[in-house]
């Protein structure tokens, strides 16, 4: 499936990026900002949010600069399993959004994200996009090992900056002028 981002057929799903994680995650910075970014991409261009927290009382809650980002309509699952697919409720949560298109990011790329990225794609029918520098692992070599798993399985593997400007698809609108603030 050859995937083209576009607003209506677009939502975002970010995974575990949760306080107690982070500090062993490679880069904790840059993944925050950049799901910074995508959160307030999503906001401006009324994309539907997933996030979800793996086991919080033990790992902790989604990390504050994104919370206080996600959009008021943003759907929260808590979660056990490490593919959100495997979650009750989830599978079908995404369905009723009916978009076919999962901008998906997050802790950890080897694990909770590569894991759902398989599942959309090969048993779901979704495209995936998956933001490689809001996503994250503890070692570099499972990050990049990741990376290329999920190229494998047919995701677009893209820079935050090359997603938001995607849907963006133009410049001159309220929307490219609200949200170039963010690459400046």
């Amino acid at each position: 499936m050859t995937v083209r981002l576009r607003k209506n057929e677009t939502l975002f799903l970010m995974i575990d990026i949760q306080e107690r994680l982070l500090p062993s995650i490679q880069n904790p910075d840059a993944i925050v900002q950049n799901g910074v970014r995508l959160l307030k991409a999503a906001e401006a261009l009324s994309l539907p949010v997933v996030w979800t927290e793996q086991y919080p009382k033990g790992i902790g809650p989604t990390a504050a600069p994104l919370k206080e980002n996600l959009p008021a309509s943003a759907i929260r699952f808590e979660k056990l399993h490490f593919s959100c697919c495997d979650e009750p409720g989830f599978t079908e949560k995404l369905r009723e959004l009916n978009r076919p298109t999962v901008v998906i990011f997050g802790t950890e790329t080897h694990v909770c994200v590569l894991s759902t990225t398989l599942d959309l794609i090969r048993s779901e029918g979704y495209g995936v996009v998956f933001v490689a520098d809001a996503s994250g692992s503890r070692t570099r070599e499972n990050h990049n090992l990741a990376l290329d798993a999920a190229r494998s399985l047919g995701a677009l593997v893209l820079p935050t900056e090359t997603v938001i400007y995607q849907l963006l698809e133009r410049s001159g609108t309220a929307e490219f002028k609200g949200l170039l603030p963010l690459f400046k």
